[in-house]
């Protein structure tokens, strides 16, 4: 028997379950209470029959919200079930990512299966939902990513080449017959937009109004590349690749030498940095340099070999660029550590002398430093996560825990509200941090859940005239939030802009009560 199907199924046992492992461990202590709070009340009023981009606001593509929206339909508002959904995305992309890197490696590397585990092994803390562990768009989007480059990899049949087609955004362009059925599909479903939601709605809200909102100018974009560290890095990495090529008694270990350094040098500065921030700076400082590294190999490879495994480092480099679009290097990577393993494989192609001892250093600098990254939460510093553990005691929200006050300070709301404001009163909560509808059942009557500058359309003045237009009763204002900074710029004029139309009814630890003038 071959060795890949002897060690294979405890291979993928192995990354599964602890993939799934650390997402779980990630939800039983913490929540991003802004984020998860959108996610599921903007879900819970899609599974109720409101629809995104003609009866509300929506900056967002659906697919995310429209698979929690089947969830809350099918299994009912458990919080629970929704962290077991992240869970098994997570460890189904770790595992995806695992078969990629066994199907780049294997025609051109003797020991591809454990370089393949090496690689692989490093996603468990840096997989898609292991550094935010909520359910979110980005991270699903990575998970069908990994799905079409793993279907592509194998279109041997016309069943998988229809399948790899149909998983594609642009097929077209990769094989005629499977572009055009696949066209037809995603007319279908244009056509289905546009009688549903309306087109011109989904166009503006996911392609204007978030361009407006979110998209850098290309002298941000290419700030990433703007680090003193390159200045040795790819010289290093470039005097490396040409040792290689002569051959002589020194030429491997200098060459894994110099290019292991940028790796090494991450690991040796861990000791001298107590700062979280400052060690996941020197982890993620790791990305400019193996992006430029690899496209000046993968345009090299193009010349020699054109497949689709030569042309996948140009499909990753694009796609992580597009991705950098929303929130840069910083803020950006956090689920897409797996395209940066498949990009490292293919760097790998092209050095096979040395490759081996080169994957085993990578995978260490992966492993100690993003272990620290991800247990450390820097990603998550935008919010506050200090103080005692609490876990929720509400039925719907069971297994939401996090620490600080503020999980006793909602379900306190959720009680006050319960025998104080009717059912049938419009509310408006401001700004939003809590899964206020999710968690009561109340139909979301106001348009706008949270408000942010990527999901509020309104300015003050705006927002005032929606009060009156939506016919608002009651505003529910969190005096202290759990994020680190005010969402809103100009957040008090907000507030007083709404305040101008409603009287203090009365208050509560963390909420203050208002009801219409």
């Amino acid at each position: 028997m071959h060795p890949f199907k002897r060690t294979s199924p405890l291979i993928a046992a192995l990354l599964f379950l602890a993939t799934a492992a650390v997402t779980l461990w990630q939800n039983a202590h913490l929540a991003v209470l802004w984020d998860l709070s959108y996610l599921l009340d903007s879900s819970y009023r899609i599974a109720l029959g409101q629809m995104p981009y003609r009866d509300f606001p929506f900056a967002h593509a659906p697919l995310t919200f429209l698979l929690q929206a089947a969830l809350i339909h099918l299994t009912g508002r458990v919080y629970f079930h929704h962290v077991l959904y992240a869970a098994f995305a997570g460890a189904t992309a770790t595992l995806l990512a695992w078969r990629i890197l066994t199907a780049i490696l294997q025609d051109r590397l003797h020991q591809a299966t454990h370089i393949a585990a090496l690689l692989a092994t490093p996603l468990i803390f840096l997989g898609i939902y292991s550094i935010y562990p909520h359910p979110i768009y980005d991270s699903d989007c990575i998970l069908a990513i990994l799905l079409a480059i793993y279907l592509l990899q194998r279109t041997s049949t016309t069943l998988r080449s229809t399948l790899a087609g149909a998983a594609l955004v642009p097929p077209l362009f990769f094989k005629q017959n499977i572009g055009l059925l696949f066209l037809i599909t995603a007319l279908a479903a244009i056509v289905t937009i546009h009688l549903t939601a309306g087109l011109h709605n989904y166009l503006y809200w996911t392609i204007t109004f978030a361009a407006q909102r979110r998209l850098p100018g290309l002298g941000s974009m290419l700030t990433i590349y703007n680090q003193t560290s390159l200045l040795w890095t790819i010289p290093s990495a470039i005097a490396a690749l040409i040792i290689l090529r002569l051959r002589t008694r020194w030429s491997r270990p200098t060459a894994i030498l110099l290019l292991a350094s940028p790796f090494l040098w991450t690991i040796a500065t861990l000791p001298f940095l107590s700062d979280p921030s400052d060690r996941a700076d020197q982890l993620l400082s790791l990305w400019p340099h193996l992006l430029l590294l690899s496209m000046a190999l993968a345009l090299l490879n193009l010349r020699r070999n054109l497949t689709f495994n030569s042309l996948l480092p140009i499909i990753l480099l694009v796609t992580i660029h597009g991705t950098f679009l929303s929130q840069q290097l910083w803020g950006s990577t956090y689920s897409i550590w797996p395209l940066l393993t498949l990009l490292i494989a293919s760097l790998l192609l092209t050095i096979p002398t040395i490759a081996t001892p080169l994957a085993t250093i990578i995978t260490a600098t992966l492993l100690i430093c993003g272990s620290l990254y991800t247990f450390s939460h820097e990603r998550l510093s935008y919010t506050q996560l200090s103080g005692t553990l609490v876990q929720s005691t509400l039925p719907q929200l069971r297994g939401l825990a996090t620490p600080g006050p503020w999980i006793p300070a909602f379900e306190e709301l959720i009680r006050d509200t319960d025998h104080s404001i009717p059912t049938a009163d419009t509310i408006l909560l401001f700004p939003g941090q809590d899964p206020f509808y999710y968690t009561t059942g109340r139909t979301p009557r106001f348009s706008i859940l949270l408000f942010d500058p990527a999901t509020a359309p309104y300015s003050p003045q705006q927002l005032a005239a929606q009060v009156e237009l939506q016919d608002v009763r009651w505003l529910i204002v969190n005096r202290t939030l759990q994020l680190a900074e005010p969402p809103l710029s100009n957040y008090e004029d907000y507030l007083r802009a709404l305040q101008s139309h409603f009287v203090l009814d009365h208050s509560l630890t963390n909420y203050d009560i208002y009801r219409r003038q």
